[in-house]
């Protein structure tokens, strides 16, 4: 995909889940009058704080600790360098103590900005590799995902306690035999609840768009970036699903769309990878999982995912 259609792409999306929410708001309000003007206020006033607390969140649930230059000089000259070549201001570096290889990036306006590798991917991944999944990384914080993806995920969130709001109501409106308007928010509430699902499935779709685009800028910023991460993605993947700690990681993904690959998908996208476990080289893993086919359920199972799927992503990186 490139640049250029990608960005359209991202806009397109974030125009229609914009358009789509305020279309749908406005009938609610003209429909209930001011009864459920305050409940959207609510929900974004959670959101935010959510936002605003959310790295001691992640620190708590993902084991991270802040790892300084004296205990890995060469992770901090990486973070640092890419961070010039991002424009970004350096962020702080974070090792995760989890038992699946991967990394991410998160920020909030009152604890800063933090990039974070897992143990496991300093153990799994070459230096190189490492370079390459820090690069994609910072790309997110350079576009700010964090922000735009909290921002998009509020919306399906109004509407689903919107909708859940409307449907309790008219349980409780339903028993009260002056009371003729119940039907009609029952109506409303399965419309809302739909348009949650609707919403949701963009999200997800803008979600996939931004990890292209993050890839993208690993692949600018990082010497020989495309093939650094593509052996990078292809071994966190096949690595993620040989872990015998699997089990515990399902328990982790409260946060799973910050990570650069979806702990979720390592069953299905392992597949791809599954005639290449006896290869010699990182380079002939990434080979045969350029070879296979997407299928149609491939395509149907990325649909409700956060990530892109392994295959499409490789190949995107080869264009890159």
């Amino acid at each position: 995909m490139g640049l250029w259609k990608l960005r359209a792409s991202m806009l397109g999306t974030l125009a229609i889940i914009i358009g789509l929410s305020t279309l749908f708001f406005t009938a609610i309000l003209w429909f209930a009058g001011v009864s459920l003007i305050v409940l959207p206020f609510i929900i974004v006033a959670f959101n935010i704080i959510q936002w605003l607390i959310s790295p001691y969140i992640i620190n708590a649930l993902y084991r991270c600790k802040e790892v300084s230059k004296e205990e890995n000089p060469q992770l901090h000259e990486t973070v640092e360098r890419l961070s010039q070549k991002s424009g970004i201001k350096k962020p702080k570096v974070m090792i995760a103590n989890i038992p699946i290889p991967n990394a991410f990036a998160y920020s909030s306006p009152v604890a800063g900005s933090r990039v974070a590798v897992t143990s496991e991917l300093l153990r799994t991944l070459d230096a190189d590799e490492v370079e390459a999944v820090i690069g994609h990384e910072l790309g997110h914080l350079r576009h700010r995902d964090v922000q735009i993806v909290m921002f998009v995920s509020i919306l399906p969130a109004i509407f689903y306690y919107v909708g859940y709001s409307m449907m309790i109501s008219s349980m409780y409106r339903g028993g009260r035999r002056d009371d003729s308007g119940s039907g009609g928010l029952v109506i409303l509430g399965l419309a809302s609840i739909f348009i949650y699902w609707v919403l949701t499935l963009f999200t997800l779709y803008l979600s996939r768009l931004r990890e292209y685009y993050a890839d993208r800028h690993s692949a600018q910023i990082v010497q020989d970036g495309p093939r650094k991460l593509s052996e990078g993605l292809a071994k966190i993947v096949h690595y993620s699903r040989k872990s015998k700690s699997r089990q515990n990681a399902n328990n982790l993904n409260a946060f799973k769309a910050l990570f650069i690959s979806d702990p979720d998908r390592a069953e299905s996208d392992s597949i791809a990878l599954a005639s290449t476990r006896e290869l010699s080289s990182d380079r002939k893993l990434v080979e045969e999982v350029l070879k296979r086919k997407v299928t149609g359920l491939d395509r149907f199972v990325e649909l409700f995912s956060t990530h892109p799927n392994i295959v499409k992503r490789l190949r995107a990186l080869q264009l890159s």
